[in-house]
C-alpha cells in the first residue's frame, strides 16, 4: 500500500481525526482534563478539522458524515457554539482564510515504537521541519512512506459506556455492521468498518444510547515494547507533538 493510497483511506470522507491510537499514551492522554492554557490550542485545532471537513463535503451535518464527526469532537471538548460556526462558514467559504491542507507524518519513536502523525497546516514545509525536529529531540526519527503505516489497519470505533447487557447489544449490532466489541475500563468499543459509522450512530441513537465517540481509528497489529527510560522519552515525544498546533492526532503500536 502506498502512503498517498494509505492517506486517502485516512483521510476520506468518512475519516477525521482518526488516529486515536491504541496505547498507553492514549489512556493516558483521555484521563488529562483540558486546563485553561490548552484549552484555546484545542480548539483551534478542532476549528481546523471542521473548516476542512465542512470545505470537502459542505457545511450541512446531516448531509456531511466527516462534519459532523468534527462537530460531536468538538462539542465533547466543550467548544463554543459561536466557534463551531465560524469554523463551518469557513470551510464553506462565507468566511475567507488560510488554504490548509492535511498530511500524515510516519516515524519512529524510542524502542523503535512505530508512530503515526496526522497534521493539518497552512505551511507544509514548516510543519514538515518542526516535526522532524521533535522526533529527533526525543530520540526517534521520521521514516519513509509506508515505513510505520503497514503496521495499522483502519477501523470503525464506536465508545459507548459499558451496558448492563453488553453480549445482546452486540448480537443486535450485527445486523448494522458490527462486526465485533472491545471492553475497555468503563467503555464498550464497536467495531466495524468505517462505512458501517453512521448506521450505527442511527442505531444505538434510535435505542437512546449515548455515544462518547464514533470515528475510524488506526489500530496497531504488531506491538512494540519500549524499557523504562524509553518510555519516558517516548511519551515526552507524545506530549510534545500533541502540543503542535499543527498535530491534529497521533497514535502509536506501544504495547500496553
Amino acid at each position: 500500500m502506498t502512503n498517498r493510497h494509505f492517506f486517502a483511506i485516512l483521510s476520506a470522507r468518512t475519516s477525521v481525526n482518526s488516529m486515536s491510537g491504541h496505547s498507553k499514551w492514549s489512556t493516558i492522554k483521555r484521563q488529562k482534563a483540558v486546563t485553561d492554557s490548552r484549552r484555546s490550542a484545542v480548539f483551534t485545532k478542532l476549528g481546523r478539522l471542521i473548516t476542512v471537513a465542512a470545505r470537502e463535503g459542505g457545511g450541512d451535518p446531516s448531509m456531511n458524515f466527516k462534519l459532523r464527526l468534527a462537530i460531536d469532537k468538538a462539542k465533547a471538548a466543550n467548544m463554543p457554539n459561536d466557534n463551531i460556526d465560524r469554523a463551518i462558514a469557513s470551510g464553506t467559504g462565507e468566511n475567507k482564510g488560510a488554504a490548509m491542507k492535511e498530511a500524515l507524518y510516519e516515524g519512529f519513536g524510542p524502542g523503535r515504537v512505530a508512530v503515526l502523525v496526522q497534521t493539518l497546516s497552512d505551511n507544509a514545509n514548516r510543519t514538515s521541519s518542526e516535526v522532524r525536529q521533535i522526533f529527533q529531540r526525543h530520540s526517534g526519527s521520521l521514516g519513509t512512506p509506508n515505513s510505520v503505516s503497514w503496521m495499522f489497519t483502519l477501523q470503525g470505533r464506536t465508545r459507548i459506556p459499558h451496558p448492563a447487557d453488553a453480549e445482546s447489544l452486540v448480537l443486535e449490532g450485527i445486523d448494522v455492521g458490527v462486526e465485533d466489541s472491545v471492553e475497555e475500563h468503563d467503555e464498550l468499543i464497536l467495531v466495524s468498518s468505517t462505512s458501517a459509522l453512521p448506521a450505527i450512530q442511527s442505531w444505538l441513537s434510535g435505542k437512546g444510547i449515548g455515544i462518547t465517540s464514533s470515528a475510524p481509528e488506526l489500530i496497531p497489529t504488531t506491538f512494540a515494547t519500549p524499557a523504562e527510560k524509553e518510555l519516558i522519552q517516548l511519551h515526552e515525544l507524545f506530549e510534545e507533538l500533541d502540543d503542535h498546533p499543527d498535530v491534529t492526532s497521533l497514535t502509536s503500536n506501544e504495547s500496553e
